[in-house]
């Protein structure tokens, strides 16, 4: 039986064997990479000068011939009020509109749906892109040939974005582009569309009896001009005897018109009425959609960072010329070892 001090001892014999083998393989590291100094450092500046020369000449090329020219987003914000009775009415408006299961589809659950979601779904469907896509006739501006409707939603896709933040309630339309003044115009446009979509469906029950009220004003207020002109004509007709066999009949016509005027004078009054009080309520309530902010043309790009490109475009080089340096010392240790390119003789000739 070995003495238990001496596999103590041989313990840690082997412990520091291993010590001092890690320690040699950590020199050997070093000593492969100051062998290949050279090459590292050649690979790492070389790409970094092409990447600085590559940056100033993409800046300094018009966008349209730039490899790397700069992007400009401006941003429109609107406030989205989702509430519980507003979730309740747009689960009601959907299912009643026989939407339900398309919005399901697209993740807007009608028992939990919110009039954000619901904005978020109806930037990506097809008839609010070909709408941007039809008005700035992008089809031409990309020259997109194959599948030009397809392509097109596809090439505004790629640089529309619409998001909804939770914590503030608002929802923002982005654009990016080499040219700031055409980002604008499809942001403010795109919300402007978004803002008569939520009105076409009717999600903002105030709005809609704002406009029907507004309607029926106009038309009652047409009825009395046209009623006033005709009473006028017949007053007219009676006073200078145009028909005196007809008179009688022209003073009842008279009489009749002035009782529909009368009547349509108290309509007019109370849709008034109606129209004031139900401006009070939406000015104490908050409206479902309204747009905050209209998009500013941007005098300062968001992409690309030609500074952080160039960065991690030299820790690449180097990590990989440091790759390289191991990969060309291993190949020279495998020419080096008889035993190793015996090996690799063998598998030739087999």
């Amino acid at each position: 039986m070995e003495n238990p001090h001496v596999e103590e001892i041989n313990s840690l014999q082997n412990t520091g064997v291993n010590a001092h083998d890690d320690e040699i393989s950590l020199i050997d590291l070093f000593a492969v990479l100051l062998k290949r100094k050279k090459m590292i450092i050649t690979i790492t500046v070389l790409t970094m000068v092409s990447a600085v020369v590559f940056s100033i000449i993409s800046l300094m090329l018009p966008p349209e011939k730039s490899p790397l020219p700069n992007q400009y987003t401006p941003y429109a914000l609107m406030l989205i009020n989702n509430s519980d009775s507003a979730s309740g009415s747009l689960s009601s408006m959907l299912s009643s509109s026989g939407l339900s299961s398309l919005a399901g589809l697209a993740g807007v659950s009608t028992s939990v749906s919110s009039y954000s979601s619901l904005a978020v779904y109806l930037a990506g469907t097809n008839t609010f892109l070909d709408a941007i896509v039809d008005k700035f006739d992008l089809t031409a501006r990309y020259k997109i040939k194959k599948s030009p409707r397809a392509e097109s939603r596809k090439a505004l896709k790629k640089n529309l974005t619409a998001e909804y933040d939770d914590d503030s309630g608002v929802f923002s339309i982005s654009f990016s582009d080499i040219d700031p003044v055409f980002a604008q115009s499809i942001v403010n446009y795109a919300a402007d569309y978004m803002e008569n979509l939520f009105t076409q469906l009717g999600v903002d029950k105030n709005l809609v009896q704002k406009n029907n009220l507004e309607e029926n004003i106009d038309t009652s207020y047409n009825q009395i001009i046209s009623l006033e002109k005709q009473i006028r004509q017949k007053e007219n007709a009676v006073s200078y005897g145009y028909n005196p066999a007809a008179a009688s009949s022209i003073v009842l016509d008279t009489s009749m018109l002035k009782l529909e005027l009368e009547a349509q004078k108290q309509v007019y009054t109370q849709l008034k009425s109606q129209l004031e009080v139900l401006k009070v309520t939406m000015a104490s309530d908050t409206p479902v959609f309204q747009i905050l902010e209209h998009a500013e043309v941007p005098d300062q790009k968001s992409k690309p960072s030609r500074g952080k490109l160039c960065i991690i475009v030299t820790f690449a080089a180097f990590f990989l010329s440091v790759f390289m340096a191991f990969a060309f010392n291993a190949v020279e240790n495998i020419k080096k070892d008889p035993e190793a390119m015996a090996k690799l003789s063998v598998k030739k000739e087999r």
